[in-house]
């Protein structure tokens, strides 16, 4: 007999972190959802009942740490770790509001919450630890100073992990996944070319985690494209009009 899998998603209660969950009601998991909105995490909660669990949190928040130790323990345990939440825009006249507000959502409650469930792990006999960053992080963007540098942020904070992890010989398993531009409330106010449709992003999430792949990007355009991307020398990038 094989006991339920149970997964905790940070940042669900919209786009593409909301669209996941309901893939794992699909496939008969136990999910903690978490997110700043409890009247959205709710509503996805009466969808399953049974398989759900709920609660505000914000990643920004000191006490952070402490909610999401308070939802493994209604979920009963947390095989699979899952950071959707973020923000970001472009940010041409470098806003400092703004650019701040990036760094302390993409970094700061980044790191809160990647090093908590990193202890969770630790403690528990391991699990798998997954993030959503973004290409955006493959190459400094003029347009979104703040968000391409904070995903760089995230990818080699991942890596240090990783490192981290097996230096202490602990079973963790880390998920690095790096959608490109997905129609999402984080873009509705900018114009991005090939956006991709939260749905369709969510079910390459799930396949990538089910893999447990160290790196995912979504998809295999954007591959290409972060491929070309990481040819391209320093002193001809800084000189490209890289624009939306």
């Amino acid at each position: 007999m094989t006991s339920t899998k149970r997964i905790i998603i940070i940042g669900a209660t919209s786009g593409i972190g909301n669209e996941v969950a309901r893939l794992y009601i699909k496939q008969g998991w136990r999910i903690g959802v978490a997110g700043r909105r409890l009247e959205r995490l709710e509503e996805l909660r009466a969808e399953a009942p049974d398989q759900i669990e709920a609660i505000q949190l914000d990643v920004t928040s000191p006490d952070a740490p402490e909610r999401l130790a308070e939802l493994i323990r209604k979920v009963g345990g947390m095989d699979v770790f899952l950071l959707s939440s973020g923000v970001g825009s472009q940010n041409r006249a470098l806003n400092p509001e703004i650019e701040l507000a990036t760094v302390q959502t993409n970094t700061v409650g980044f790191t809160r919450m990647v090093t908590a469930a990193y202890g969770y792990f630790k403690e528990h006999g391991g699990g798998q630890l997954a993030v959503i960053s973004s290409i955006a992080g493959t190459k400094g963007l003029g347009t979104a100073p703040s968000y391409s540098a904070t995903k760089r942020y995230q990818n080699t904070y991942i890596e240090a992990l990783d490192q981290l992890a097996q230096m202490e010989k602990l079973p963790i398993v880390f998920t690095d996944i790096r959608p490109g531009f997905v129609k999402t409330d984080l873009l509705k106010n900018d114009k991005y070319p090939m956006l991709m449709s939260p749905e369709y992003v969510a079910r390459k999430i799930v396949k990538a985690i089910g893999r447990k792949k160290r790196h995912a990007v979504i998809d295999w355009k954007y591959a290409i494209l972060v491929f070309f991307w990481k040819l391209i020398p320093g002193f001809i990038w800084r000189r490209l009009p890289i624009h939306n």
